[in-house]
């Protein structure tokens, strides 16, 4: 009975697979065996037509879903380099996998289509005969769209189990072999998947496109004046002699994911700064390293600026004006301050992850200084970072809180240099363990690195503020009296996050004074030595590490409180917790020495946002006050917490205001949390009761969940109304249906066009397009 199972199993495999083997075959004899080919053209051969009829259909019905990192199945359908890069089954976010994996960045890890379909990408183009039938039945991209074309689609309603919008749903990235027994079992999965088709007229362009061999053009390069800012900076970024390049290599490890863009010019033209074999002048040779200060293997690195020539996506989209005063700014800051750099540091792993060894030559002050001037910026990184998606790598953080900043003239002493010097051990940091770790050893390695910190720091402190230092509001940088940078809220939205300059909304739970040693161990932790490639244990110590350096930003915070209401604080923030080794450590750093602020009340924290308010005051930025809201809208602060807890994290509104202008707004809901000590039960830390939202002037957030459209006062009352009296799943979906664009929306894309509209025109260079990948399906 066994050996006759066996033999029937045997057939059935052989079966399958001369199946299997059959349809290779089948498109093989069609069309001939696959070759990638050259789709990118000039201008006048092809280039033109795609860039101006075929590109905006793919930015604005596809790149909203296949932007980056996390486009399902990689397809990143945002420059001709990934339409031609096609598909892959690996996941870039795999918090599971045992050993790191190898890279798979557009330009960086290949740079032929040969070269991808090497490292296991399969073509959404034809790559076999180039005719007019075999440029369509043998794409995948074609395929998708006509099967969205032939399957019927809800209509204003929600839609069904079998469509899967979690971020960890199984892809299947279906191979064009695959594709014809994929849509018999999945005949919803046409694309755009789980939103309305295209029209018939963007269905047939792209057909006509692909049709005729998919030829793609590149965008014009910049004009005559950007290349020479261009050729400027790069001149004063590879400059001879040891203090020149020490000081450009930490601007590069700073501004490497800056999109770089010139103030007195169009800001049309976006540029990365890489690192290049080749010196300014010569086309550039990227040098392809995981992390900004791996080893790049050359005698001499060149900082070159990049065209970008992707359509730019607002959840990687870091603008950074450059001028002649930042130069000028620059050029204070390193070249002119007075200090030598006898040697170049090298690039060995222990070193080059260690920015207090590395970079020791240079001044705190001027290091410091040169971060703030940019604070939104390198805290953006970490924000909108790669590290920065999926619910396990940002529970380390509250969903709603403020950040302000030591002032560097404090924060630059001699006894604080001193104490980085002697203390640059301490501070090493997880990329030294490069991307495969194994966390538990590394891990009590790091606490005790952090206690031995903490320690000598607090001691320092203490000696400080004992004996004639104050401990008051002139430790908080002001901004330099002009820079709005000195103040910013970091919002949480469960598996995204955003940063904006301000003190934005209510009071929050907590709030993050940031010093030079603790901002700049955030940035090379969660930014320039963090790799989403890395294996479990690299991202299981980076998110451990960084409850270090949270409890040390909300430490300096409470030190600014009266003595007896610190620990008293501390503790409301982690309710319920079990005494983590982190907080353990952290304990220790609070300060014994008093607070030389004056409070009045018996709520000194209110009184503390009160005071650091009225100081920030002049430098303040307030595009996102949230008193500034319509008055009809302005309710919406204070919704019932029945209504708030059926709400999603970002919800963006449409609405009219007295004038009859369509604006945007933000409605942006805050998870409440006992302590957020805890890895992996987040859910059992919740704190409902204590959920608040917080609407905003303008779009924040890069992921909108729901969309609302309220075109006149009417339906923005009946709206705010009704959302008061939501209480339940089944009255949110009523409200849905009256005023939402859901999904299933038959005009679902116009309403797309007039949000990008709208947003591009509020938020000028600061302008990518949204990614759709977490609507609501409610």
């Amino acid at each position: 009975m066994l050996q006759k199972r066996l033999m029937w199993l045997a057939s059935a495999l052989l079966a399958l697979s001369g199946c299997a083997i059959l349809g290779v075959s089948h498109y093989d004899d069609l069309f001939g065996p696959e070759q990638p080919r050259q789709r990118v053209v000039d201008y006048r051969q092809g280039g033109a037509q795609y860039l101006q009829q075929v590109k905006p259909i793919l930015d604005n019905r596809c790149v909203v879903c296949h932007g980056c990192y996390d486009a399902p199945c990689q397809l990143k359908l945002s420059s001709p380099q990934g339409v031609e890069r096609g598909l892959s089954k690996e996941l870039v976010y795999d918090g599971t996998r045992i050993l790191a994996t190898p890279p798979t960045r557009l330009l960086f890890d290949a740079t032929t289509t040969a070269q991808w379909r090497d490292k296991g990408f399969t073509p959404v183009l034809n790559e076999r005969v180039q005719t007019s039938y075999a440029n369509l039945q043998g794409s995948v991209m074609y395929h998708s769209l006509r099967l969205k074309q032939r399957t019927a689609f809800p209509v204003q309603s929600v839609l069904g189990e079998e469509y899967d919008f979690s971020l960890d749903r199984q892809q299947t990235c279906p191979t064009m072999d695959e594709y014809e027994q994929y849509a018999k079992t999945n005949p919803h999965a046409g694309m755009p998947y789980g939103l309305p088709a295209l029209t018939s007229e963007e269905y047939a362009q792209l057909q006509s496109w692909l049709e005729q061999g998919a030829l793609m053009g590149e965008v014009p390069a910049p004009k005559t004046s950007v290349i020479s800012q261009v050729n400027k900076w790069e001149a004063f970024l590879n400059q001879s002699g040891n203090k020149h390049q020490l000081a450009a290599r930490y601007i590069y490890e700073h501004w490497y994911l800056a999109n770089i863009y010139f103030s007195d010019h169009s800001h049309s033209d976006f540029f990365k700064l890489v690192r290049s074999k080749t010196p300014p002048g010569e086309p550039i040779e990227l040098i392809a390293t995981v992390r900004p200060f791996d080893d790049p293997k050359v005698s001499r690195v060149y900082y070159r600026l990049m065209h970008e020539r992707s359509t730019i996506l607002s959840k990687t989209h870091l603008p950074l004006a450059l001028s002649d005063k930042k130069m000028a700014r620059l050029y204070a800051q390193f070249i002119d301050s007075d200090y030598q750099v006898s040697e170049l540091p090298g690039y060995a792993p222990k070193l080059a992850a260690n920015p207090f060894k590395t970079f020791a030559a240079i001044p705190v002050k001027s290091r410091y200084q040169f971060m703030l001037d940019e604070a939104e910026l390198i805290v953006k990184g970490f924000i909108k970072g790669p590290v920065c998606r999926g619910q396990i790598a940002l529970n380390v953080i509250n969903d709603h809180f403020w950040v302000t900043f030591v002032d560097p003239e404090k924060n630059a002493s001699p006894a604080v240099e001193a104490l980085l010097i002697a203390h640059d051990d301490d501070l090493l940091l997880p990329a030294a363990e490069q991307s495969n770790a194994l966390p538990l050893s590394s891990w009590a390695k790091y606490a005790k690195h952090q206690s031995d910190y903490l320690e000598a720091k607090t001691r320092l402190s203490e000696e400080i503020f004992n004996r004639g230092g104050k401990l008051d509001l002139n430790l908080i940088w002001q901004g330099d009296g002009h820079n709005p940078n000195a103040a910013l809220t970091i919002f949480r939205h469960f598996n995204s996050a955003t940063v904006v300059k301000g003190l934005v909304g209510q009071q929050p739970k907590t709030a993050w004074v940031l010093d030079y040693a603790l901002f700049e161990r955030i940035h090379y932790l969660l930014v320039a030595g963090f790799d989403v490639y890395g294996n479990i244990g690299h991202q299981l110590i980076t998110r451990l590490y960084m409850d270090f350096l949270r409890l040390e930003g909300e430490q300096n915070f409470l030190n600014l409180l009266p003595q007896s209401h610190r620990q008293a604080i501390k503790q409301h923030w982690y309710r319920n917790s079990h005494l983590s080794l982190s907080e353990f450590i952290n304990r220790k750093s609070l300060l014994g020495a008093p607070s030389h602020i004056q409070y009045h009340s018996h709520d000194p924290q209110r009184e503390l946002y009160d005071k650091l308010t009225a100081y920030l005051t002049p430098v303040l930025h307030t595009e996102y006050d949230y008193m500034s809201v319509p008055d009809t809208l302005k309710t919406l602060n204070h919704l019932p917490i029945e209504a708030i807890n059926t709400l999603p994290q970002v919800t963006f509104i449409l609405a009219n205001d007295e004038l009859g202008e369509l604006k945007g707004y933000t409605l942006l809901r805050h998870n409440a949390h006992f302590n957020i000590s805890s890895l992996l039960n987040e859910a059992g830390q919740r704190a409902y009761k204590e959920d608040y939202v917080t609407l905003l002037p303008g779009f924040v957030g890069d992921y909108p969940e729901a969309i609302w459209y309220l075109p006149n006062q009417a339906h923005i009352t009946a709206f705010s109304d009704g959302l008061k009296r939501v209480s339940d799943e089944a009255s949110y979906q009523a409200l849905k249906a009256q005023f939402g664009i859901r999904r299933t929306h038959p005009q679902f894309w116009q309403y797309s066009d007039l949000l990008h509209q709208i947003a591009q025109h509020a938020r000028g260079v600061e302008f990518g397009l949204f990614d759709y990948n977490r609507l609501e399906n409610r």
